[in-house]
Formats: structure tokens, sequence, C-alpha cells
């Protein structure tokens, strides 16, 4: 039997996954969530077998999510299942230890394809990501987008900014005090030469970081 975690911020598509795993005997469903922070921690307690991963995410977005995973549950294997797909992003969704990765407009029996070899240990991208993935894999610069250079603790704060947070909520939310929370926000806008809110949030959402809005 092997064991799966779904991570899905909306509900309809995380009980159309759950109803598609379980047509499969040798799957059990044992964690789902639509947090990304929550997700991850029940996740890194509980080392699921497969984990069915979106990219956009609230409190922690899925690149972040992937790269706890790859760190501390390295054999968990991960199919990104996501509507939002560009080139640079596929690249580092693969950096960041994916394993697959399914776009959410395909058929249904694809995203069944893809959990299966993903959980068998190998790697699955449909049809569309495949080709971003050979045009990311062509041109390096298709990764150049300055995330790299961000800490963590950064990438966090980033998310965090674009999700209309205050500093003084930041600073809250990650447990740390308002100044060095601020000095993380000096330093990630200093790294990016973006110098104010709105900049940095449509950076964010063309990073595919956070998504403002319905999904």
């Amino acid at each position: 039997m092997k064991t799966v975690a779904i991570i899905e911020d909306q509900t309809a598509i995380r009980e159309m996954l759950i109803q598609a795993i379980l047509t499969r005997e040798e799957y059990e469903v044992v964690m789902q969530s639509g947090d990304g922070l929550a997700g991850c921690e029940q996740c890194l307690e509980l080392k699921p077998d497969c984990v069915i991963l979106d990219v956009m995410l609230p409190h922690l977005n899925g690149i972040e999510v992937l790269r706890r995973f790859s760190k501390e549950i390295p054999e968990t294997r991960v199919l990104i299942f996501s509507g939002y797909q560009t080139a640079g992003l596929v690249r580092e969704l693969l950096q960041a230890g994916a394993h697959g990765f399914v776009e959410k407009s395909a058929p249904l029996a694809e995203l069944k394809k893809g959990i299966e070899i993903v959980s068998s240990g190998g790697s699955y991208f449909g049809p569309e990501v495949a080709l971003l993935l050979r045009d990311a894999m062509a041109d390096p610069r298709t990764s150049d987008s300055g995330i790299n250079m961000l800490t963590k603790r950064e990438r966090e704060i980033l998310q965090l900014i674009a999700e209309s947070n205050s500093t003084r909520d930041i600073a809250a939310k990650l447990q740390i005090s308002v100044k060095t929370a601020e000095n993380h926000r000096t330093n990630l806008m200093r790294k990016l030469d973006l110098h104010d809110v709105a900049s940095l949030t449509r950076y964010a959402i063309s990073n595919g970081l956070v998504q403002i809005g319905d999904n």
C-alpha cells in the first residue's frame, strides 16, 4: 500500500484527486491540506510515499515546500499538479526536487498515469510541461530570475509581502522580531532591485510564488 498526501488549496480539486486516487486499491490517502505550510509540516511528520503538490499555495508556496521535502524527507516522491507553468518555473521546480509535473488542464487519465509513474520511482511530465522543460534545459537564462539569490527566509518574506502582510504581521507569523523582518525585507529588495510592495508583488506572481485573487 502506497501512502499519498495532497496539498492543494482548492477544495473541489482536492476531492477530485482523492476520488481519482482511490480508484486504485494500492493507494491510501493519508493527508490532505489546502495550506502550504500546514501541509508541509504534516508531510514531514507522516513521510508519505508520494505527494501531489500545487505550486500556488497560501502561507508557503510549492517551491519552498519542495525544498523542505528534498532536505528532510528526500525519499518522498512529489508530483506537481498546477495550472501555472513557465519554462523558468519548471526548471526551478526540478532544481527544488520535483519528480513530475501534470498541468491541471490535462485529462484525468494523464494525471493517473503521472501518479502511478512518480509513486513507483519514475519521472513524468505532461506534454505541455515537457515542451517547457525542453526549452528550460536548452536555455539556462530561463532560471535566472533572481530567486536563487534569496535566502529561504527572504523567499518566505517575499511571499508574505505579496499576500499583503505588513512587516509586523510577517514578524508575528514567522516568530521573529519586527527589526529582523525589516532587515530581511531590505535585503531582498536590494538583491532584486525592487523597492516597493507593488513591484515585489508583481515579481512574486510572475515567478509563481503566489497568486492574487481567485484561482
